[in-house]
């Protein structure tokens, strides 16, 4: 067997099969998340638990007509669910998930992904604009306005990780985290006194990326009916929520890799793959945690915390950084 040919099939295989579990239940673990939080029992007739609704939503959305209303942009309005989901997808294969479980190692695989992320953001403006539904529009305004807040400070935070680490390969950063939580990032007061403060401000602009409340903007069902989906149906809505839930594993993943030390065991021991999810799917039930319980703030004050708020501090935390790095 040829390993050259065969290794990156596999793994293709592997995160596919990985994504589409993910995308499905999610949504399964929101919905059962939300019901305790609000004191009702979540899905229950469709197997145990309600553990087989996944599957049958998803045969429900393919058993349904793609409905292409009058007067929209007809190529657009079928490339923009494409669009929200594939750069999701692809990020998942530069993710190290161990130290030998990657599907590809990039030099620049830091900058890969939020290139990547900026593709999702280029669907979202597609989607509303192709609809021709002003709901939609003014959602996309908002979605661009959004991420276009939240990127800024994320970028620079990012920055303070690399200056740290020396290096855009997140393989590199994970690496340089092994030997205990006293060796990850978010406690590396060695390096800056202000490292707790960046990862409060990338999980913050995070959980805005992926345009869920208290940051959806965006959507704002009160307000924008569905917002960008709002013509969607069938598999072009089903494809905008696979792409939603893939963003939140992959912010899930980078916050793991760049703060918390990756695959390593928080006590030095075994270090492994196990690790490495036990940490995503923590920060997954935090990111249901927080919007099952914080109410959407209004348009203007989302954006105030960017601009007044967390690019001042992110800015200061980068001095600070290049500050301890060239004295210490």
């Amino acid at each position: 067997m040829d390993t050259s040919i065969w290794r990156p099939i596999i793994y293709l295989i592997c995160f596919m099969a990985f994504a589409g579990l993910n995308a499905a239940y999610l949504g399964w673990c929101e919905r059962k998340g939300a019901g305790r939080i609000q004191r009702r029992t979540g899905p229950m007739e469709v197997g145990f638990h309600g553990l087989l609704q996944p599957l049958a939503d998803g045969l429900k959305l393919m058993s349904k007509q793609l409905l292409v209303p009058e007067g929209v942009d007809h190529i657009l309005f079928r490339i923009a669910p494409i669009l929200a989901m594939i750069p999701a997808l692809t990020s998942m294969v530069v993710i190290p998930f161990s130290d030998n479980i990657q599907g590809r190692a990039l030099e620049l695989s830091v900058l890969l992904l939020f290139a990547l992320a900026s593709i999702g953001m280029i669907a979202i403006l597609i989607g509303g604009w192709a609809s021709g539904n002003k709901y939609a529009v003014i959602s996309a305004a908002r979605a661009v306005s959004q991420n276009l807040a939240y990127e800024i400070p994320m970028l620079i935070t990012v920055i303070t990780i690399v200056m740290i680490t020396g290096s855009m390969n997140l393989q590199d950063i994970a690496m340089d985290q092994q030997g205990g939580f006293w060796h990850w990032n978010i406690f590396r007061f060695d390096k800056s006194i202000f490292m707790p403060v960046s990862f409060i401000i990338f999980f913050i602009c995070s959980v805005a990326e992926t345009n869920r409340a208290p940051f959806d903007m965006a959507e704002a069902e009160s307000e924008l009916i569905a917002g960008f989906m709002t013509e969607y149906s069938s598999m072009g809505f089903g494809l905008f929520m696979m792409g939603e839930y893939l963003n939140i594993v992959v912010g899930a993943c980078l916050t793991t890799i760049l703060f918390l030390g990756g695959w390593s065991c928080p006590f030095g021991l075994f270090p492994g793959v196990w690790w490495f999810l036990i940490k995503i799917y923590i920060l997954i039930f935090t990111f249901i945690w927080i919007r099952w319980t914080y109410p959407r703030t209004q348009v203007y004050k989302l954006l105030n915390l960017s601009w007044k708020i967390l690019i001042p501090f992110s800015l200061v935390n980068l001095l600070v950084t290049a500050a301890f790095i060239k004295v210490f």
